[in-house]
This record gives structure tokens, sequence and C-alpha cells, in this order.
């Protein structure tokens, strides 16, 4: 299990700094240790978030920080616009449907980006709505939605604009405050690469406004708490947070900072496309649309002759290779490789070389080493 390559869109394989992290002795919670730590990590959040918005940790998953997103603002009966482009955009609509609100829902094909038009165009037709929301980065389909074009017209609208970006941050473009983003959310287990278990969420002013005036029926993920708790000195969290991976957060933040978030991000971009060639030169067809393609994974459809369980079984059996299979009705059509957090070169040729293999033990034929020297050939024209 050990040697076991993690090519997933999360979790990602964490560095030895984050690991060693962790292991430092526990201290108060409520003391000024753990209170400084909080800030500095908040602090590096907002950073990376690109924010002047204070930003808070949730013990939780990415899960949570959705539903504390809905649950603070989603009173019964208020209209939410949820772009559903995916399992995840899926999940949103869960969300304010469990806390009562009416979801309109713009459906958009998996495997596609959602059209910013067709977005102002129901908005246009609901002028009482109270949120929309978007995933930025859809990991079931592998496609990443347009947030900086919808956040332009979100500026016309009253409705908050709440989005997603927990396999995104840290690997793509997202500019909190400059996209007009009211509400932004995050995971710990993405491109931030630090251990699953943790959140993260930032609020503007505007989404301030709206959460002071709803009674959330939420207990443990009460923004209105956390923000209490966070402006206490020390800094602190409404309930126990989990210390260690507070740990893990502060130093992956700062490894993100270290590489600079600018080149970390071109390091991702640089990646995705790697892999994309890579994938085609092996015949393989990709199964998000042309233009739409994630810039921190890739969704390839399953070759033909093959099942999932061939495929991704060897390469995990026989090659120690994880890869991430469908979701959904997706379930055994296609196979996703992720290519986040300090993925990098070194592990997308071994990724590919097994790749080549497997699918030469299945019969099908192309010269030997051509996915690598894709690869190779991207990562040349861009280093």
């Amino acid at each position: 299990m050990e040697d076991t390559l993690l090519m997933i869109p999360g979790p990602t394989t964490v560095p030895k700094r984050v690991l060693d992290a962790m292991a430092q002795p526990i201290v108060n919670h409520r003391g000024p240790v753990y209170g400084e730590i909080l800030e500095e990590t908040t602090a590096m959040m907002s950073e990376v978030f690109q924010t002047d918005n204070k930003s808070y940790l949730l013990t939780g998953s990415g899960t949570s920080a959705m539903e504390a997103a809905i649950a603070n603002i989603v009173e019964k009966g208020d209209k939410v616009i949820n772009v559903v482009s995916g399992k995840f955009g899926q999940r949103l609509q869960q969300l304010t449907e469990v806390f009562g609100g009416e979801s309109i829902e713009i459906a958009v094909p998996w495997g596609q980006a959602a059209d910013p038009e067709e977005i102002k165009r129901v908005l246009d037709e609901n002028d009482d709505v109270k949120a929309l929301t978007m995933i930025h980065n859809e990991s079931s389909t592998a496609v990443v939605n347009p947030i900086q074009e919808v956040g332009k017209i979100m500026k016309d609208y009253d409705a908050l604009f709440v989005v997603d970006t927990v396999s995104s941050l840290a690997g793509d473009n997202v500019k909190v405050d400059e996209y007009g983003l009211d509400i932004c959310l995050t995971g710990s287990q993405k491109c931030i690469a630090a251990p699953p278990g943790m959140a993260a969420i930032t609020i503007n002013d505007d989404a301030w406004k709206v959460i002071d005036s709803v009674d959330s029926p939420t207990y443990y993920l009460d923004l209105k708490a956390m923000r209490k708790s966070g402006d206490k000195s020390p800094s602190q969290t409404p309930y126990t947070p989990n210390v260690s991976m507070t740990y893990a957060m502060r130093e992956a933040l700062s490894m993100v900072l270290e590489e600079g978030l600018d080149a970390r991000i071109k390091r991702h971009h640089i990646g995705a496309e790697a892999t994309r060639e890579a994938a085609k030169t092996l015949g393989l067809d990709l199964f998000a649309r042309e233009g739409d393609y994630s810039n921190t994974l890739t969704a390839i459809n399953m070759p033909e002759g093959v099942t999932d369980n061939q495929l991704r079984g060897t390469m995990r059996n026989k090659y120690q290779i994880e890869l991430a299979g469908g979701q959904d009705h997706l379930k055994g059509n296609i196979f996703r490789i992720g290519h986040m957090g300090t993925t990098g070169l070194h592990e997308l040729a071994m990724t590919f070389a097994c790749l080549e293999m497997t699918l030469k033990e299945f019969g099908f034929e192309f010269e030997s080493g051509a996915g690598v020297a894709a690869l190779e050939d991207i990562y040349l024209k861009n280093l």
C-alpha cells in the first residue's frame, strides 16, 4: 500500500514535510499557541483564495463547507439556481433542497461547461433568486466551468454567487475578489496536497449580510459561530478542531506559497496539457468537450474491448498505480487521471509507461513509449 502511486483526483500524495508537521505535539486548542497557528493558516488560506476576506477552517471534508455555504444562506422557500454539470453540482442542488430551498436547475450535459448566456437568461427569468451555485472544476467529468465570466454577469444581480473550488484552488485560477465570488469553498486533499479531512470557506460582506439575516438550522456548521470564535484573541474555532490537520494545512499552504501561486498554477496547466496529449497519442479519446478541459484532472473514455476492472485493476494490482473510475452513469465508461498537488512529470511518466503496458496486454497497438514521448514534448516546450 505504501508503494501505491495515487493518480486520482484526490486525495493526492501528501509531501513528507506535511506528514512530518502532523507529528508535532498536540497543543491546547483554546490557548495562544494554537490561536497563532490558526491565524497564520487562515491568513495563508485567504492569500491562496486571493481575497481580502477572512477565511475559516472547518474540521470536515469539502462537503462540510458545501453544506455550511448552503445551510447559512437558504431558508425554506428560497429560490436558488443550481448549475448542475456533474456529481458535485448535483450535490449542491441536493443540499439546497435539504435546507428547504427551491432549486432552479440549469442542467448541463456531463462533459460540457456551463454556458454563461444560459445562466444570464435564467437569472433574468427569476429576479427573486437568493443565490446561484456552481462547481468551478467538476471532478466527476474533468470539466472546468467559467466562473470568471459568470462572476461578471452576477454583478448585475442581487443573488449571491456561491462557488466550490475543492478541486481547483491552488491548481487553477481562482481569484475570489476579482471574480466576484461571494462565498468560496475548498478542501484540503486536492491541489493543496494535505490529507483529507479539512475544508475552508471565505465569505464577503454581501454574503455576511444574508447570513446575519438567516436563522440557520445548522449547529456545527454555523458560520456566525465560526466568525465569533475566529474574532477572539487568540483566534479559536467554535468546537474542537483537528489540531494535527491544522498543522498539515499550515505546512501545505506554506509549500504552495513558497512555490508561488502563479508558478503552481502554471505547473498544473502544463501537466494537464501533457496528460491530454499523451492520452491522444495512444489513441484514447478524452471525455470532456474540447475547450472545457479541467487543468487538474483528465477524464478518458474507456477504450473499446477493455473493462474498467481490467484497465484500472491491472494498473492497481500489477503496477501499483491508482486511477479513478467514473461516477453514476459514467461508471465503467471513463477513467480519470489526477494531476494535481505535487504531481509532475515523474509521476505522469510512470503512469503512462504503465498504462501503455496495460493497454498492450489487452491487444492495443502503438509505438512503445509514444505516450511518455508526448509528455516529454509538452514539458520541454514549457519548462
